[in-house]
């Protein structure tokens, strides 16, 4: 753990907007069995996830400004939206487990196999009602157009591809099947791969790839250092002698040619500053990770920059939260730690900065997510179809909801002890939005009141963003 005692050391509601959005999709799309959903809910507390189709009807208009570190390349990337130009039509793949009996889109796992919620209610009300179903020879082909039709076939199925009451149950599935299942996720090797499979796996790893390059704090670096794993413990800044102490050192890398310019300024200016420079840095290393996010550079440099624009905070506090705990956070590129209890010392309206951001750190953090995990999810923060302004929302949202599949199948086989996971990562996204809404608002009540000024890029965020 970073020692805090030491004095010195080396140098909400969800909005209309976001109901709207594919991300959400899943809470709202609809269900074909909903009679056996119902009662499924009833007894496992379980809701099935789709990813429907979105369509918007805003035609968004031209970004009117354009600056220079938030313009990507604008030609075409590799990968499965690479060749594909911002106006054809891309297919929508679907990355989800099928369910044995009638390849719907399995909800989870249910009486000892992958099945979809319709299945699921209807072999439980055969096996509690002990129902007899009219005997059939036809042998008829079960699939979720026509798996109504025939109950008898239905249940046979059912009994053939593993269905049984004494079953483990969702939520518990043995951790032998657990490790298959990972192993066949990972691998490829299941039963009905075929190349949309390939193309999804590929996604995963470039996005992966891309983030471990273009960030230079991820997780795993900021684990090593907050949990005292390192044979360099950070500086901890704790008052007012320590930050400048630091400033001396750690921070002056960060501002550089500026530092003479903050020498007479009080301290939560200085520090204000610090943070923009942080800020600026990671919105670079945000701007080039989307860049090779496949499909980004083959959109409109408008569409870029809109993208960007809308989503660089909300994916630099999901990527904050990795350096913080309960007690502070990492400066510096991990050789300082500044505590939480003197950031909130600070005076009004600087005290206000960061103890929201660390509220919600805690809250993200405890969903355990690891780089490979967040590398997903801050890609599908940035290629968000709902941001205005946006000119083809319709190719935007593809490239979303073919990420936030890749994303629903990564946690599957990543946390296949939480069921939950992606729901409830979902529901950050309506928190970041409010974080940064709020971030946004207390940025302009500075800018007004304080003896500081904002970076320029970064006004260029935050003009006409709220």
């Amino acid at each position: 753990m970073v020692d805090m005692q030491s004095q010195y050391g080396p140098p909400s509601p969800l909005e209309d907007s976001v109901l709207g959005s594919p991300l959400c999709g899943d809470f709202i799309g609809g269900m074909d069995d909903l009679q056996d959903i119902s009662q499924s809910m009833e007894e496992d507390a379980l809701c099935s996830f789709d990813l429907p189709g979105y369509q918007s009807s805003s035609t968004g208009s031209d970004s009117s400004h354009i600056f220079d570190a938030l313009t990507p390349a604008s030609s075409p990337s590799s990968g499965i939206f690479g060749a594909v130009g911002p106006q054809e039509e891309l297919g929508s793949p679907s990355l989800s487990l099928e369910c044995r009996v009638c390849a719907d889109r399995a909800s989870g796992y249910h009486y000892g196999v992958h099945a979809c919620e319709g299945c699921k209610g209807f072999f439980r009300r055969t096996i509690r009602l002990k129902l007899e179903y009219e005997r059939c020879e036809r042998s008829c082909k079960i699939q979720k157009k026509n798996r109504n039709k025939c109950q008898f076939c239905r249940f046979q199925k059912c009994l053939s591809v593993g269905m049984s009451h004494n079953a483990i149950r969702f939520g518990r599935m043995p951790q032998s099947e657990k490790m298959k299942l990972k192993a066949e996720i990972l691998t490829g090797e299941w039963e009905e791969e075929g190349p949309l499979l390939a193309d999804q796996k590929t996604l995963a790893k470039q996005i992966y790839e891309a983030y471990l390059k273009n960030f230079n704090m991820n997780k795993s670096k900021a684990r090593v250092i907050l949990t005292g794993k390192t044979s360099t413990p950070p500086f901890v800044i704790h008052d007012m002698d320590t930050l400048r102490l630091a400033e001396r050192t750690l921070v002056a890398k960060l501002v550089g040619s500026n530092a003479a310019g903050l020498r007479d300024k009080e301290a939560e200016v200085r520090l204000f500053h610090c943070c923009q420079c942080t800020s600026v840095e990671t919105v670079t290393e945000l701007t080039e990770f989307a860049k090779s996010v496949p499909g980004f550079c083959g959109l409109d440099l408008n569409d870029q920059v809109t993208l960007l624009k809308y989503g660089v905070y909300e994916a630099l506090f999901a990527l904050l939260a990795s350096s913080m705990n309960k007690d502070g956070l990492l400066v510096a590129y991990g050789g300082g730690f500044i505590t939480r209890e003197f950031l909130k010392s600070l005076r009004r309206p600087f005290s206000d900065m960061m103890e929201p951001k660390f509220q919600f750190a805690m809250k993200f953090n405890a969903l355990e997510l690891d780089d490979s995990d967040l590398a997903l999810f801050v890609a599908a923060i940035i290629c968000c179809g709902d941001r205005p302004g946006l000119s083809n929302v319709p190719y935007i949202e593809r490239m979303q909801e073919a990420i936030v599949q890749v994303l629903q199948l990564h946690l599957l086989a990543n946390h296949p002890d939480d069921a939950f996971l992606f729901p409830r990562l979902l529901q950050k996204l309506v928190d970041l939005r409010q974080l940064v809404t709020e971030h946004a608002q207390l940025v302009q009540e500075i800018k007004k009141t304080e003896d500081t000024s904002l970076h320029p890029l970064l006004q260029e965020i935050y003009r006409d963003m709220y």
